[in-house]
């Protein structure tokens, strides 16, 4: 707002040249000759690439086979709309994308496959001839067999969790500067460290040549975690032309190009007893992976892991399959994978408690995970840590006036009132937290401090957490501590910001690393002041003092200077007041958990689904910074529920997609949302010193089902059973008039 961020399409490079990407006009095709004569003669062109000219290692996935690898630049043919094909540099964009447009490649048309489930079938068309066909990953989770015969009601279903685009603020960019030290690639990314290692093994060069900076990020939602293929090739370009070479997406390119999320199909069945408990679970997934299934791979195996949600479900298998397809590469969008299992389980107990006239909270109720069985193993083997599920339930339905909802239901229904009401509940737990973080805290000669973190935050606020964090071990005040982050060349390592771990995991590290800092400082300070180490405390202001001596203090900034002189140092104490750790605790995931509730109205003559009210109770743990946990479940209520209601990417049979801009793909203004009713509950979680849980992408997974759920329930009573998502009022409109 004060216009001190700086986007990497704002970072100066003097000299700088344009790349433009010549992208696959076909979903599926075998590529020809490539004609840029035209293009090499237009004014300012410095070069048309191919992926012959660049010689490029193929992007490796560790989630499905080696043979759905994929090329920087395609090679041999294509495999989805925007594939990129080859490149152009010039010394203006405006040249650069002028000569792209003149780039012909020619192509030969191949059948496409755009529906996974048909992609699976034996006489698809195949994307990999060397594979055999189009599955790129499947795996079965629990047993090879469940029985249902405890169960007295048994529900069959489909649910489609469609495809949606991230459509961050910023679109996808890079910007590389060839050096004496090698190069530095800006890229807006949620993950340097990583990003680092991708680029630098498709290229071709050493991890200690790439510098990676993310700048300002105008948003991630998990899209920005991977390196690109075009962060590759401007890399290799710039290393090639020894000349900065910088690209920037058009919304358009944006909308093709960038990873899509979700695109889940499941095939459920459920069975429980006539009092409502559930006994089994049987699940299948259809993931598509997309043109290259890469992160789409790792998206199933989250949604088995949390199959069973927030409920003690004995017996549950989940056969799983990631399946290529002639459609944008899918990956990571907030939640990956956990939003879709809630998805599933939500809209299941839903069901089953139509089938036995029971209410939805009620049902609810009778199978949570006790509180007294934490920490919790479920029937696919995730470990939940701390838990009491009733509690956002009960806190939930009071804020949302439950019962007073269900008897205006009532009487609308009652009335034929043509204001169809509907009231949806979503209780959720999700998976938080993986993999070690790095952070370190040093206190300089002037009494200030610097904190150095793995995590790389893009407007979550981490530079204000991980302060807050120093400050409060240290008693050095906040505006005195500042925080690095985001840059290979300065942080030695980091796990990015994904998964909602940056506070329980780089929190954890700068806590640990703080007090190891503490821990020295009062030794220095004893020695200084000439009393135990033991009586040695942070009073605040940037001072310790000994306890119950209000004179006795010294600064940070004295302690500081004494640590740099090994004269004024007690024997056994190392120079320097420095101290870095990786937080590696014994158990890796936090599971916070919550539950929503949505009040929707639906014009019945028309379909149109209004949000009236939407209630959000979440619990991740010790919450550290109030308002910024408020932020997050704002944003995520509204990713939530733009899924419920209006976001899907549409593909044509040919591959072409048909909602690839603003005008044709529909997401929510602050005029589509009512203004939302939130609340918390803390469960501090054992396994981090500071008992904190994720809560980054929480709401977006608790809201989704809600929304959904109460579209459906407003048109039960017309023998509606399940709609899929977006709640559209076509769809709407269409359902009730079929009923």
């Amino acid at each position: 707002m004060t216009g001190e961020g700086r986007y990497t399409e704002d970072i100066p490079a003097e000299g700088a040249l344009h790349a433009a990407f010549v992208r696959a006009i076909a979903a599926h095709a075998r590529i020809g000759h490539i004609d840029s004569g035209e293009a090499r003669s237009m004014p300012g062109v410095v070069g048309v690439f191919t992926a012959a000219d660049l010689g490029l290692k193929p992007i490796v996935s560790p989630f499905c086979h080696d043979d759905f690898a994929r090329p920087p630049l395609a090679i041999d043919k294509v495999r989805f709309l925007g594939e990129a094909v080859a490149v152009v540099v010039a010394e203006e964009r405006a040249q650069a994308l002028d000569a792209a447009a003149t780039v012909f490649v020619e192509l030969e048309p191949l059948p496409a496959v755009v529906d996974p489930l048909a992609a699976a079938g034996d006489d698809a068309p195949r994307l990999f001839e060397a594979h055999g066909d189009n599955v790129a990953w499947s795996r079965d989770f629990g047993p090879a067999e469940i029985s249902f015969d405890e169960a007295e009601v048994v529900v069959e279903a489909r649910f489609v969790n469609q495809r949606v685009l991230p459509v961050p603020l910023e679109p996808n960019g890079a910007l590389a500067v060839p050096g004496d030290d090698g190069i530095t690639l800006y890229v807006p990314c949620q993950a340097p460290h990583q990003v680092r290692s991708e680029v630098a093994g498709v290229v071709g060069i050493d991890e200690t040549e790439l510098r990676v900076i993310a700048p300002a990020v105008g948003g991630g939602f998990g899209a920005k975690i991977p390196a690109y293929p075009e962060h590759m090739v401007v890399t290799a370009l710039a290393r090639r032309l020894n000349r900065a070479v910088r690209y920037v997406e058009s919304r358009s390119e944006n909308m093709l190009a960038m990873t899509h999320g979700r695109a889940q199909i499941q095939d459920v069945r459920i069975g429980a007893t006539r009092g409502g408990r559930l006994v089994a679970l049987d699940l299948q997934i259809h993931q598509d992976g997309g043109a290259y299934p890469s992160d789409g791979g790792l998206l199933p195996q989250l949604t088995a892991q949390m199959a069973s949600g927030v409920y003690a479900i004995p017996s549950i298998r989940v056969r799983a399959r990631c399946v290529a397809t002639n459609t944008t590469p899918t990956g990571a969008y907030r939640g990956a994978g956990r939003p879709e299992a809630t998805a599933m389980i939500e809209r299941a107990i839903d069901m089953v408690a139509r089938e036995l006239a029971m209410d939805p909270a009620e049902i609810r109720r009778i199978n949570y995970i006790a509180k007294d069985d934490f920490p919790h193993t479920t029937a696919t083997g995730a470990v939940y840590d701390t838990g009491d599920y009733e509690l956002p339930l009960n806190e939930a339905l009071q804020l949302a006036g439950y019962d007073e909802l269900r008897a205006e239901q009532r009487r609308r229904r009652e009335a034929n009132d043509p204001r169809l009401l509907g009231i949806g509940i979503s209780s959720y737990v999700e998976v938080t937290g993986f993999g070690p973080e790095f952070g370190s805290v040093e206190v300089h000669e002037d009494g200030t401090a610097t904190v150095l973190t793995g995590v790389s935050p893009h407007g979550q606020g981490h530079e204000t957490s991980m302060a807050q964090i120093a400050s409060g071990v240290l008693g050095i005040p906040l505006p005195s501590i500042r925080v690095v982050h985001s840059d290979t060349a300065v942080v030695p390592r980091g796990g990015g910001t994904m998964g909602s771990r940056s506070l329980q995991k780089g929190g954890s590290a700068v806590f640990q690393a703080g007090n190891a800092v503490l821990d020295k400082a009062k030794r220095i300070a004893a020695h200084l002041l000439e009393v135990s180490p033991d009586d040695v405390i942070p009073i605040g202001d940037g001072r310790l003092g000994v306890a119950g001596v209000p004179d006795r203090t010294i600064g940070w900034d004295e302690i500081a200077r004494a640590a740099a002189d090994p004269g004024r140092l007690p024997e056994d104490v190392e120079p320097g007041l420095k101290a870095g750790t990786d937080f590696k605790p014994e158990i890796d995931m936090s599971y916070p958990f919550g539950t929503h509730v949505a009040v929707v109205e639906i014009d019945a003559e028309t379909g149109r689904v209004r949000l009236l009210r939407h209630v959000a109770v979440d619990d991740c743990g010790r919450i550290l910074n109030p308002m910024m946990v408020e932020g997050q479940v704002h944003g995520g209520i509204a990713q939530g529920a733009a899924q419920a209601l209006l976001e899907q990417a549409v593909y044509d049979d040919d591959g072409n997609l048909l909602t690839g801009n603003l005008a044709t793909y529909g997401f929510p203004s602050a005029a589509e949302l009512p203004s939302f009713e939130t609340k918390r509950t803390e469960t501090p979680t054992p396994i981090n010193p500071l008992g904190a849980k994720g809560i980054g992408e929480s709401a977006t997974i608790g809201s989704t089902p809600a929304v959904q759920n109460a579209v459906v329930d407003a048109l039960s009573h017309l023998g509606i059973r399940h709609l899929d998502m977006p709640l559209t009022p076509e769809r709407v409109w269409r359902a009730i008039h079929a009923s």
